[in-house]
């Protein structure tokens, strides 16, 4: 991989912006015109442009593979496995999406009076020839005027987006950026003819929101929570490790090591140095897609969803007897871009096997809060199931001797954040 490749690839927020500022000055000081008049412009022409890559972006992010078909239907053939046995009802129940907007009104009006097979493999090729499953892209030849899925890639979408399900349930408008809980990413995987009776074991056991990022490399098994893709812009440290210090570096990762997408990773941290393919699909891909997941932002806790009288005595606690202030700091309420934390931070740890032990940094970043009211469970083994699970093990793991109350007017501030 050509180095220079990888520095364009990985452009920081703050490189961008620069250059924005830069070209500014340029046409300002070129001559001609009025030069606030020219600077203006300028600044309003870099708007644009960094607007334009976002939509760029947005279509990388919901329908880009990356050439990964080459793993999903070359090597565990997928395709053959929805074609023959994944009716819509078997997929939304290991919590697949279906976007309602890619739907047409008939396709609508079929399903909602039970005119359309909700049973049938058939019915599920049909919605990926409309590109409606959330995450999936599938290739799909009519012969003989019956259609055929031929091959089948994934996307970022799959993990990183839901749907409100406005429609029904599992059926929706896509909310990009939050992380699919009801995605049992194993059982699917399990389901490859490819994959071995052990294998299938250890994926079964995975659960419903959870994906092993490391598994594949090392061969250990300590499946994590699926995370968010929103709140991003400005935290420099993204992962629960915080491995590189730009969003690039860990969709660079995904794309190449989990989904198998034509490109290449290396870290001699891990050690790791993965290439696929001759061609690079991956990297004139990232700076457009990381611009749109900067576009994302943390949902506001819905109205009547916490007690706001509650609320304001927890935020006393936060940043009090709670000690939650000193990491879960400023207004993006994580020091990340500042340090990381030993494993023994970690109210999770010890665990078998460490997952920060298992990572470029082997340490644990302090994850942020904004939308925490959406994703739960919490910790990054998902080990709280709710806000007041987290406050109640804060207050035992860290002898903090907070009271219940405290505690319960602590999680209702975190739910409203």
């Amino acid at each position: 991989m050509c180095l220079h490749i990888f520095k364009e690839a990985t452009m920081s927020r703050a490189t961008l912006s620069g250059l924005g500022a830069l070209a500014a000055v340029v046409a300002a000081s070129c001559g001609g015109g009025n030069q606030d008049d020219a600077g203006q412009e300028a600044v309003l022409g870099a708007k644009g442009r960094q607007t334009a890559l976002a939509a760029q972006g947005r279509q990388v992010f919901r329908f880009e593979t990356f050439g990964d078909e080459a793993k999903w239907t070359d090597t565990l053939r997928m395709h053959e496995v929805i074609a023959a046995a994944v009716d819509p009802t078997t997929a939304l129940s290991v919590g697949l999406k279906v976007d309602a907007d890619a739907l047409p009104q008939g396709v609508k009006n079929g399903i909602a009076k039970g005119r359309i097979d909700l049973t049938s493999p058939a019915t599920t090729v049909a919605l990926l020839k409309m590109d409606a499953v959330v995450g999936l892209k599938g290739t799909v030849e009519t012969v003989a005027g019956v259609d055929r899925l031929v091959r089948v890639g994934i996307t970022c979408a799959l993990c990183h987006s839901t749907v409100d399900n406005s429609f029904a349930p599992g059926i929706g408008k896509r909310l990009d950026g939050w992380p699919n809980r009801d995605l049992n990413v194993g059982a699917i995987i399990a389901l490859s003819p490819a994959v071995g009776s052990a294998e299938k074991d250890v994926l079964n056991g995975w659960g419903k929101g959870k994906y092993d990022p490391r598994h594949n490399i090392d061969g250990l098994n300590k499946p994590v929570v699926i995370p968010p893709a929103y709140g991003l812009a400005g935290i420099h440290r993204i992962t629960f490790t915080g491995d590189g210090e730009d969003i690039a570096y860990w969709n660079r990762y995904v794309a190449v090591t989990q989904m198998g997408g034509q490109g290449s990773f290396s870290d001699p941290r891990l050690p790791l140095s993965i290439t696929n393919g001759t061609e690079d699909l991956v990297s004139d891909k990232l700076p457009a897609l990381q611009a749109y997941q900067l576009t994302l932002t943390a949902p506001p806790a819905p109205a009547g969803s916490f007690d706001t009288v509650a609320a304001a005595r927890g935020k006393a606690v936060f940043d009090g007897r709670g000690q939650c202030a000193s990491c879960h700091a400023g207004a993006l309420f994580t020091d990340a871009n500042s340090r990381l934390h030993p494993p023994a931070d970690s109210v999770v740890e010890p665990e078998t096997p460490s997952y920060a032990a298992r990572s470029a940094t082997r340490q644990y970043r302090t994850s942020p809060l904004k939308g925490l009211w959406q994703h739960p469970p919490y910790f990054h083994d998902g080990s709280a199931a709710t806000a007041e699970d987290v406050a109640a093990t804060y207050n035992a793991k860290r002898s903090l001797g907070l009271t219940p109350q405290e505690i319960s007017d602590l999680a209702h501030y975190l739910k409203s954040l």
